[in-house]
C-alpha cells in the first residue's frame, strides 16, 4: 500500500511540474509584458506589439489569446514560429469606444511544444477632449525620392484658451506645419499638415510625433500622434545575395547582376571594400542594367562576405546594394587545372 502511494505520488509531482516549467519558459520567449501608452487622443490609432522570440529547438505554436477588458483588442501574429523565428501579440487600444483611464491584462495560450499561459498587460489614458481624424497618419507605399503629405485634424473640446504648443519629432526627414483652424464655443480645432521629405530611406516607416500642449498635468501635456508607411525601392538588384561557392586562391570568377530603375538612370560609380572585384558597367542611361562583377580570390584562405553598393545619377547615395559571398580553400584546384590532370593522368 505504501508503495501504491509512493507511486501516484510521484506522478501526481510529475504531471504538476510540467505545466509550471512550460509556462516559465514560455515567459522567457517574451521582451517584455507591460506596456503604457501614455495619454492618447480619443480615435488615435493606438497599437503596441509584444515580442517574443523562439529560443528553443521545438517550433512554438500560439493557439489563442484572450482579453479581460474591451478596451483592448489582441490579435496574434505569426503563430507557429521557430527556432530564433518570432512571434508578435498585437494589442490594440480601442479609443472610438472607450475613453478614461483603461487597462486591460491580455492571456496569451500556447498549444505546443507544451500547454502555458502567459499574460501581458496595458494601460493608458484616453482623453474624450482631444480628437484624431483620421486616427494616424499612415502614408501606405510611397516611392523612394518622391514627397508626400498627409493632413490631420486635431480637435479639443473644453476650455477655450486650450492650445498645441508644439509637435516634436527626431526624425530629419519629416516637416510639420501646425495650423489653428478654429476657436470658440468651447472648441479648439487645428489642421497638422506631416510632409515626408524626398531623402528618406528605403523600407517600413513607424514612428511618432508628440505632440505638446498647455494642459496642466504633465501627462496631459504630451499626445503622441503615430506615423506609418512602407519607402519602396526605385532600384533593384537580381539577385540580391551572390554565391560564388568555394574557389581556389587566384582563381577567376565571373558573375552578372541585373540592375533594374522605374526611370532610365546611369551608373556612376560601383562601390566595393574589398579589393579583389573589378566591375563592368554600359554608360548608357536606360532602365535595365547588366554588370559584370569579376572576382580574383587572394591567397588567404577563408569566409569572404562583401556588400556591393550600385550608385546612379537619380540623385546623391540612390542606388541599390546586393551582397556577394565565397569561400577561398587554399587545398581546392581551379576546375580548368583540375581537368588539364585529370586528362593527363588518364590512361590511354
Amino acid at each position: 500500500m505504501l508503495q501504491v502511494k509512493t507511486i501516484g505520488l510521484t506522478l501526481l509531482l510529475t504531471t504538476l511540474s510540467v505545466p509550471a516549467f512550460a509556462q516559465q519558459w514560455a515567459e522567457q520567449m517574451f521582451e517584455k509584458r507591460e506596456h503604457n501608452f501614455g495619454t492618447v487622443a480619443a480615435g488615435s490609432d493606438t497599437v503596441y506589439k509584444f515580442k517574443l522570440t523562439n529560443k528553443y529547438k521545438q517550433t512554438m505554436n500560439i493557439v489563442g489569446v484572450r482579453t479581460s477588458c474591451g478596451c483592448t483588442t489582441p490579435t496574434i501574429e505569426n503563430g507557429t514560429f521557430k527556432t530564433h523565428e518570432s512571434a508578435y501579440i498585437v494589442c490594440r487600444f480601442n479609443t472610438h469606444s472607450h475613453s478614461g483611464q483603461k487597462g486591460a491584462t491580455v492571456t496569451v495560450t500556447f498549444g505546443a511544444p507544451y500547454p502555458a499561459e502567459v499574460q501581458v498587460r496595458v494601460h493608458g489614458n484616453i482623453r474624450s477632449d482631444v480628437v484624431f481624424s483620421p486616427g494616424a497618419i499612415e502614408f501606405g507605399e510611397v516611392a523612394e525620392g518622391s514627397t508626400r503629405e498627409q493632413v490631420i485634424n486635431v480637435t479639443y473640446a473644453g476650455r477655450e484658451t486650450w492650445e498645441i504648443l508644439d509637435v516634436t519629432n527626431d526624425n530629419e526627414h519629416f516637416e510639420v506645419e501646425l495650423k489653428e483652424k478654429a476657436r470658440g464655443n468651447g472648441r479648439v480645432s487645428y489642421a497638422l499638415l506631416v510632409r515626408l521629405k524626398d531623402d528618406l530611406p528605403v523600407g517600413y516607416l513607424k514612428d511618432q510625433l508628440t505632440i505638446l500642449t498647455n494642459d496642466v498635468g504633465a501627462d496631459a501635456q504630451r499626445i503622441p500622434l503615430f506615423i506609418g508607411g512602407r519607402i519602396r525601392p526605385e532600384f533593384s538588384i537580381t539577385p540580391e545575395n551572390i554565391v560564388l561557392g568555394t574557389v581556389a586562391p587566384g582563381q577567376d570568377v565571373v558573375k552578372r547582376i541585373v540592375v533594374r530603375g522605374s526611370e532610365p538612370f546611369k551608373i556612376t560609380e560601383v562601390k566595393c571594400e574589398d579589393n579583389h572585384f573589378d566591375f563592368k558597367v554600359d554608360p548608357a542611361s536606360k532602365r535595365v542594367h547588366l554588370v559584370e562583377v569579376r572576382f580574383k580570390a587572394g591567397e588567404q584562405a577563408g569566409k569572404m562576405r562583401a556588400p556591393i553598393r550600385i550608385l546612379t545619377d537619380r540623385g546623391k547615395n540612390r542606388g541599390a546594394t546586393c551582397v556577394v559571398s565565397a569561400i577561398v580553400v587554399p587545398d581546392l584546384q581551379p576546375a580548368s587545372t583540375f581537368s588539364k590532370q585529370t586528362a593527363a593522368s588518364t590512361p590511354r
